[in-house]
Order: structure tokens, then sequence, then C-alpha cells
């Protein structure tokens, strides 16, 4: 493989594989080398918390990609390997050297970091007992669908969006389920009070027991099997499963090696994906960067969503392909939590107004979110017309004005206007 011309890419998830098909798709042909440590090859997660842990979804279509794909792309193709080292030949200049784990050494010419991100790990005494998982990847889904579909009772720790999604798939499966969230709210990173409120009602008429305000201390059990966890306030939940989802932190130790820019949410990259040295570039859950969607708001953002991994990934392959182009999409998410349908578009932190549309109790509302006026964001439950009208004016750089959003009688697709003076619809 000529390493005058080889692009290496760290990481095999949703970004590393949106970054090689984007660059074939860009014309570039270089030979690629995607190296990613979990044994399978690239495949989709949103599914390992909800239809794949109920046993609904086959495996073999979780995968991206088949293997002659990446041979007929000149793409070698490395799992189950990680790379330890990574060095530059000369500072400043492009080429390199990294080594993996299994003492292989490739050499690169442009080099990608989709490193993505690693779930945090609960700090209290009996973590380590049986039955006490997590999910992030797919050898974790194998590990954790039989559990979950054995256990009577399963507490969660964690009321953010697996937390959620592992919770109400739990509770489909029969068993008992107790959520513990440290936050006086649910989502409370990532969403409005309004929709806390929602979710926390609507998993509760569905018969999720949920403690806010609430922190585990401990897990106890007998013969190394979890059997309970013990609140701060001392309470005491059954449990014969427990599931962590309390976040990810950013996998950047690779970029710290190279000497580029890092902070806690991630590596530090500029609207076109390229990290602090101006020759690497980085995408997906490991960055943090301009706001894709500032409008107003110009401080960076880390985003962790397919839709980030993959827009980010395809503005980092503009970029190494020598056509760069900033990433300005319109952040959007889903979330599938029983019969819920979450979709969200735009960013609602920061909002100072939230317009209320349709009616919440009949579980199909949307929440519009203004600040200083201007549309930036919906979050909507079972009302794909509203999400989809929503998303559509905040690509175009409109707004709805509040008393159209309010007036649920009329399609949002109509109440489209212009925002008043320049569209600050661009990354900071």
């Amino acid at each position: 493989m000529a390493a005058d011309r080889t692009i290496l890419v760290v990481g095999a998830g949703q970004a590393g594989i949106s970054l090689v098909t984007a660059l074939r798709e860009l014309g570039d042909d270089s030979p690629v080398v995607l190296v990613g440590e979990e044994p399978e090859p690239p495949y989709e997660r949103p599914p390992l918390s909800k239809t794949y842990l109920r046993g609904e979804h086959d495996r073999d279509t979780l995968v991206f990609r088949p293997p002659w794909w990446f041979a007929e792309q000149g793409v070698e193709l490395l799992t189950g390997r990680r790379v330890v080292d990574l060095s530059r030949h000369r500072p400043g200049e492009p080429g390199g050297t990294a080594t993996t784990d299994d003492g292989r050494e490739i050499a690169w010419h442009r080099l990608a970091l989709t490193t993505g991100a690693t779930n945090r790990t609960l700090p209290v005494e009996g973590a380590d007992l049986d039955r006490v998982l997590s999910l992030r990847t797919l050898a974790d889904a194998d590990v954790l669908a039989p559990a979950v579909r054995a256990a009577r009772s399963v507490v969660v720790v964690g009321g953010g969006f697996i937390g959620l999604e592992v919770a109400a798939s739990a509770r489909a499966l029969g068993a008992e389920v107790t959520v513990v969230e440290v936050a006086d709210r649910l989502l409370s990173r990532a969403a409005t009070p309004e929709l806390s409120a929602f979710y926390l009602e609507a998993h509760r008429r569905r018969g999720t027991r949920i403690h806010l305000g609430a922190r585990a201390t401990r897990i106890h059990g007998t013969s190394g099997r979890a059997e309970a966890v013990v609140l701060d306030d001392g309470t005491e939940l059954e449990a014969d499963l427990v599931v962590v989802g309390t976040g990810v932190e950013p996998r950047t130790d690779l970029a710290r090696g190279l000497g580029l820019e890092v902070e806690p949410r991630g590596i530090v990259v500029d609207r076109y994906a390229r990290a602090s040295d101006g020759l690497t570039v980085a995408a997906g859950d490991c960055t943090v960067g301009p706001n894709p969607f500032s409008r107003g708001i110009a401080a960076p953002t880390r985003l962790e969503s397919v839709p980030h991994a993959t827009d980010q990934a395809r503005a980092a392959a503009a970029t190494l392909a020598g056509h760069p182009v900033p990433y300005d999409a319109v952040p959007w998410f889903w979330s599938d939590q029983a019969d819920l349908r979450l979709q969200i578009a735009g960013l609602p932190q920061g909002a100072d107004t939230t317009v209320v549309r349709g009616d919440v109790a009949t579980e199909s509302f949307s929440l519009l979110s203004y600040r200083d006026g201007l549309l930036v964001a919906i979050e909507a439950v079972n009302a794909s017309g509203d999400y989809l009208a929503v998303k559509r004016a905040l690509e175009k750089g409109m707004t709805i004005p509040v008393e159209a959003a309010a007036d649920a009688t009329a399609p949002l697709k109509r109440a489209l206007r212009p925002v008043p003076g320049p569209a600050n619809h661009e990354a900071s």
C-alpha cells in the first residue's frame, strides 16, 4: 500500500464508515486503512437499546457494508485492533506512523480520528458485581439482551436517552423497572423542562418507577451477583439486573499524544473538522467544535448522535479530499421509547420561550423553542409532520411566528417566514 497516499482512519464506528464512504463518493481513490477495536465490521448502534435488545432485530442487518465492499473500494479494514501510538514524521507536515496493539506499523499520509467515546463507569462499591452491565457496543448488547429477558427486576442508573430506551425495552419484556437519575429531571442535558416533565409521567404511566435527585451509592449482592441498589437516602431497590447509563467520555488519548488541542469534552476542531494542527481531521462523538447551528450561540458544542457523526464525517472527508466544505448541518436526533417516537431538530438549549403545540395528554404534540423571538428547535412526540416542517424551516434559515406555532389547527409548513435581518444560520 502506497504510504505516500494512504489515509488512516482510526475508529470504525458511525463516523469512521461515513468518512470512508464520503471519500469514495468525492472521488478520492487513495488507499485507506480503517482500524476498529471491535471484532465486528462497522454496524448500526441505535437498534442496540431498542429492537435488538428485545430480540426483534436480525444481527446481520446491523452491518453497514458487506466484506466485499471494502476490498472493492480499496479499503483495508482492520477489526479487533487498537491503535496504541501515533506519531508524525515531522511536526507540521503530512505523514506519520501508527502502531497497533498487535505490533503492526502503518505508515500514513493523511489522518482521521473517529475514535468515539466510552461509557462512564459507576464509581461505587459493587459496580464490579455480575449482572451490573452497560450498553455501548454490539458485544455489550449480546450480553445485556439475554440478561434483560431473564430479569424480574431491573434498575437503570441514568435517566438520559440510552437509559430510558433500555428501561422502555425492559418494561416491554415484562420486567419491573426502576430508573435512578441524579438530576432533578430526566433528559436534563438535552431536552427542555417541558419535555422532561412529559417523559417522567409517560414512563410512570407505563409502570416504570423513577427516582429523581437520587444517587446510587452502593450495589450489593451475594455470591458475586447484584441483588439491590442502595440510594443516598438509604432506599434499597431490588435488582437482579443493574444497567448503568450515566453518559460517555470522549476518547482523546491519541489526539493528546499527537499534541492536538483537547478539552474535557473532546478533540477541538473547526468548522471544517480540522484539529488544531491543521492537518488531522476528527469527527463524531470524540469532537467538540463550532456550533453547527448557532443562531446566536457561538460556544463550542459537543453532540452525540448518528446524524452529527455522519454529517461531520462528510465535512472531514471533504477536507481530506482537498475540497473543504463547512459543517453547518441542522442538528437532529430521534429516540424511540415504548410507543413514543421523539424527533428533535435544532438545539433547544438557551431558549427563552417554549410553545406547546397540540395536546400533551394525547401523547402526540410538539414543543417549539424560541430565543429572542427566533425559532431555534423543535421536540416532537409522535408528530412527524411538525418535526419535518420545523427542520425544513431551520435548514432554510427561516422561522415560524410564535402565534402561528401555537395554532395547532394550521399546518406549520404554511407558516414559514424569513428571519428578520441577516439569517444567523451558520456556524460561528
